[in-house]
């Protein structure tokens, strides 16, 4: 079909198809920009679900409880497999599951700049689930209905996973903040370190987002990153107050005129730093993940073996 259509032809249908609201799925034609784009934030989504096992990883061993320890395995389970779904996501396109690995260790590739901070005690492992959770599902729940089929398929399970993770954080916090005076210190400690890591996954301001423009226009994104950002905090505030915990932000207040909470300045040098390679935790993030992909080599040179084993006896 596309050899009787000129370029000019397929970016007809292609344009038509994104306004009627249509799926772009992996047999149609796509201009390169779009293929490019997509590549590039499905590779780094994937990126940051395996490079954010590491951050509750750590503490699977150190969990206070049997119960604890079995949720927080299943937990970083769930984010291996949205890895695996996003990387066959991005395959559709063409795209190499190796090659964006190693693009992803030779640091030509990014992951979420809130994997980059440490897990100081296990009161982060709730946080984590309560607000960089909770962000993940406000940034992903409008991309169940991003303009890429394979993409938008993907990220139903992922974001059903999500809000599941988001409610075991927030019990865990609940449990604490009912215990000790310590625990409860911990939590808002957590809390004070974590929150404003979390506003800055949504991205950059909109006037400084390269890539939310064209985003948009090809339905890719359904909200710019303010957009998310507010929506983040208008929820967050009274789950907060039912936590019984303090937001880190002596401008938050509730703007009755707009309709949604006012905040204070983020730091945006600080997401700037982070994302260059320089936050607290890059060089270890990146280090473990190229030992664990060396370390597996065995494994996949095993399966691919297996393979080809399979197809000649066939």
């Amino acid at each position: 079909m596309t050899g009787t259509l000129s370029e000019e032809d397929l970016e007809t249908h292609f344009e038509r198809t994104i306004a009627r609201d249509q799926r772009i799925e992996p047999r149609d034609w796509v201009p390169e920009g779009y293929r490019k784009t997509m590549v590039r934030q499905i590779a780094q989504h994937a990126h940051s679900e395996i490079i954010g096992m590491q951050p509750e990883g750590a503490w699977i061993t150190r969990a206070p409880s049997l119960r604890r320890k079995a949720i927080l395995l299943a937990k970083v389970q769930d984010e291996a497999g949205h890895g695996l779904y996003l990387y066959s996501a991005a395959e559709t396109l063409g795209a190499d599951r190796a090659d964006l690995t190693q693009k992803l260790i030779d640091g030509k590739q990014k992951y979420s700049s809130i994997f980059n901070y440490p897990t100081l005690s296990f009161a982060d492992v709730g946080v984590i689930g309560w607000l960089v959770d909770g962000a993940a599902i406000c940034n992903q729940v409008p991309l169940c209905r991003s303009s890429f089929g394979p993409y938008a398929r993907a990220m139903i399970r992922i974001c059903k996973e999500e809000s599941f993770h988001q409610r075991q954080g927030y019990e865990l916090l609940m449990t604490m903040m009912r215990g000790t005076p310590a625990q409860r210190e911990m939590v808002q400690d957590a809390v004070n370190r974590w929150w404003w890591p979390s506003l800055m996954m949504f991205g950059p301001p909109d006037h400084d987002s390269p890539n939310t423009e064209r985003s948009m226009a090809w339905k890719i994104k359904r909200h710019t990153n303010d957009e998310l950002r507010q929506r983040f905090v208008d929820m967050s505030v009274p789950q907060a107050e039912a936590l019984g915990v303090t937001l880190p932000d002596p401008d938050l207040k509730w703007n009755a005129d707009r309709g949604h909470y006012d905040f204070g300045e983020i730091d945006w040098s600080e997401l700037k730093r982070v994302i260059s390679g320089d936050g607290p935790c890059n060089a270890e993030r990146v280090e473990r993940r190229r030992k664990a992909h060396e370390d597996g080599a065995w494994v996949r040179e095993a399966a691919a073996a297996y393979a080809a084993k399979r197809r000649e006896s066939a």
